[in-house]
């Protein structure tokens, strides 16, 4: 069995993958741990919840790795646990991943957004940091985008509050010479939802993944069930 927590990094998920993968909503404490007790091989982690609400343990995707258990990660909490557990098998999977593995990100809340209800399909109502960061790399590289504009306006996106970064927000707080509503209509026209490339590379890895159950030889190392158990209670 192949599971993949995601919605708002990819709300179209579900219709992408058809029956190959169960679809779940974003991971939170404890989902992780009930999925590998379920039969889940092959585990993906996209989006997870952070603010309201407890987020997946680190401990439970130990558990799941030293089952065997197929895990990878991208996009958005799904890149964090990526980067903090691939020492012990956890596969981080494109390009947010990599910039927490490498320290290029390191605040949580570069992948955070504000996003509307399930019945409006996760709608984003404000640009997650690192969608900046890859909609300024490709207009300055594609030179669309002065080098100055693009420092100050990095800078005024890292400024804000996530749940008050939008692309209006971001152009009216940054230190910039350019005409303001050309430059909100080239970031809006040109933006870049590198979530969404990453959790669509997430699903590819979990779909080509093999998802036959190692034999117990084939285990490297143990972790206790009971004491997750006993920590989650």
């Amino acid at each position: 069995m192949k599971v993949v927590f995601v919605e708002p990094s990819l709300s179209d998920a579900a219709d992408l993958v058809g029956d190959e993968i169960t679809i779940c909503p974003p991971a939170v404490q404890g989902d992780v741990l009930a999925a590998v007790q379920k039969g889940a091989r092959v585990i993906g982690v996209i989006d997870g919840g952070f603010e309201y609400t407890a987020p997946v343990w680190h401990k439970e995707i130990l558990y799941a790795l030293s089952r065997q258990v197929r895990m990878f990660g991208g996009a958005s909490m799904g890149a964090l646990r990526a980067a903090e557990c691939g020492i012990f098998g956890m596969v981080g999977v494109g390009r947010i991943y990599r910039e927490y593995a490498t320290g290029v990100t390191v605040d949580d809340a570069d992948v955070a957004l504000l996003h509307g209800p399930i019945e409006l399909a996760y709608k984003a109502l404000t640009v997650p940091l690192v969608n900046v960061r890859a909609t300024l790399d490709a207009l300055e590289s594609g030179q669309m985008l002065r080098h100055e504009h693009r420092v100050e306006l990095e800078k005024a996106a890292g400024n804000l509050f996530f749940k008050m970064r939008t692309w209006s927000a971001i152009v009216e707080s940054a230190d910039v010479s350019a005409e303001k509503q050309a430059l909100l209509s080239l970031l809006r026209s040109n933006e870049v939802d590198q979530k969404r490339a990453d959790a669509l590379a997430v699903l590819d890895a979990v779909l080509s993944a093999d998802d036959h159950p190692p034999s117990l030889s084939e285990r490297a190392w143990q972790f206790n069930e009971t004491f997750v158990l006993a920590e989650k209670q």
